[in-house]
């Protein structure tokens, strides 16, 4: 018995070393080498990795094989890659198993914190590309060098311009126009979707003057709070001549009905609506002063990924102006990680146009803004709830 069991463990040590060496003719062939790459997100990222770029990816390097999983949407996705990563640099193993991982902006304070990336960027031929601030610091933090941005999700005002001959070009002039046209402005107030949240937080950036400071630098005081007790109840009286939606679908779709005739929308939900016949293609947007948030999703890679060349190459490409085009603009309809000028060749002239016809690349880059810090954020939300009857 003993001996059998032996024959079975050398057949199978012959076959194991016949696949990872090559074996006779084929040993001059070169190994293929299994990239691990992780993603938060929803399962539209799952189905970015395994049937798009990961294919792709192969194709243009057939010694690479991308291998993807998929930990979940939202913050509590990139919370299992921190633990993941934390657990093996915690190990002190040499090669950790993770070589690329795609994550949230919140992702970034905890590692590097932790010690946990990599900085690589600046190394790859795509870097040239960059030009966002969310390449820099994310929540407070300074990635730059850390970070690449893959997309980057958008909010702006739709409108329709059968109704609205001159939409506003800041919070201050949609007040006045709301004042004027009661009911024709909706949005879900911070339930039901982040569209309606991120009105809110652009509502008290224009009306404190600190962004940088909410933002960008931090650091969180208390005292700061006790200071938005006006700016909401202004909102409060703005709210009373709006139209409450019941959340992200809800404002895209009272837009194509006409109930009313402007809302905060997500351009890439904006973008899909339109393409899938579901909003009136005479809809516009416009990104109004000083400002809207919206969020990128970065790549990283981890401080000892076993494969961190093959991982940069894989970033490379994903960040080029040929794949940013034909894959996150045309096909997922979001704003390029890269800046949009770059895209210019790259995509069709016409699809060019109608991503940028409305919000154009400067004008993401002066007003597309970010999410607050984390306890900024927080005391947000919780404020509307306090002071907004």
């Amino acid at each position: 018995m003993e001996k059998r069991l032996l024959t079975v463990f050398l057949i199978l040590l012959l076959a194991s070393s016949i696949v990872f060496a090559g074996g006779g003719k084929e040993a001059a062939k070169p190994a293929v080498t299994r990239l691990v790459y992780m993603t938060a997100g929803d399962v539209n990222m799952l189905a970015l990795g395994q049937n798009v770029v990961g294919p792709q990816f192969s194709e243009k390097y057939p010694d690479i094989r991308l291998m993807t999983v998929h930990t979940g949407p939202g913050n509590a996705g990139s919370q299992r890659i921190f633990e993941k990563l934390l657990a093996e640099s915690e190990s002190n193993k040499e090669e950790w198993d993770v070589d690329v991982a795609m994550v949230h902006q919140i992702f970034l304070k905890w590692a590097m914190e932790k010690d946990l990336l990599l900085s690589y960027a600046k190394d790859i031929e795509s870097w040239k590309y960059i030009t966002s601030p969310f390449a820099k610091s994310s929540l407070g933090v300074n990635v730059e060098g850390y970070v690449m941005p893959m997309f980057h999700s958008q909010t702006a005002l739709a409108y329709n311009p059968d109704y609205v001959k001159d939409p506003p070009q800041s919070y201050e002039e949609l007040v006045a126009w709301v004042e004027k046209n009661p009911g024709k402005f909706g949005y879900n107030g911070i339930k039901g979707g982040m569209s309606g949240v991120s009105f809110t937080v652009g509502w008290i950036y224009w009306k404190t003057g600190k962004y940088q400071k909410y933002a960008i630098d931090g650091p969180f005081e208390e005292s700061e709070v006790a200071t938005w007790e006006q700016p909401f109840k202004d909102l409060g009286k703005f709210n009373k001549n709006v139209t409450f939606t019941a959340g992200n679908v809800g404002t895209l779709d009272s837009l194509n009905r006409g109930e009313i005739w402007m809302g905060p929308v997500w351009v890439d939900m904006f973008f899909t609506f339109g393409n899938e016949g579901k909003l009136d293609p005479k809809i516009k947007m416009v990104l109004p002063e000083p400002g809207m948030p919206g969020q990128p999703m970065y790549f990283v890679i981890p401080k000892k990924a076993a494969h961190p060349e093959e991982a940069k190459k894989f970033v490379n490409f994903i960040t080029s102006p040929e794949v940013q085009g034909r894959e996150i603009v045309q096909r997922f309809n979001w704003y390029p990680g890269i800046d949009g000028s770059y895209l210019k060749g790259a995509i069709p002239q016409d699809v060019f146009d109608k991503i940028y016809g409305d919000v154009t690349p400067d004008d993401l880059a002066k007003k597309g803004l970010a999410f607050p810090l984390a306890d900024y954020f927080s005391a947000i939300l919780e404020s509307y709830e306090k002071w907004i009857k």
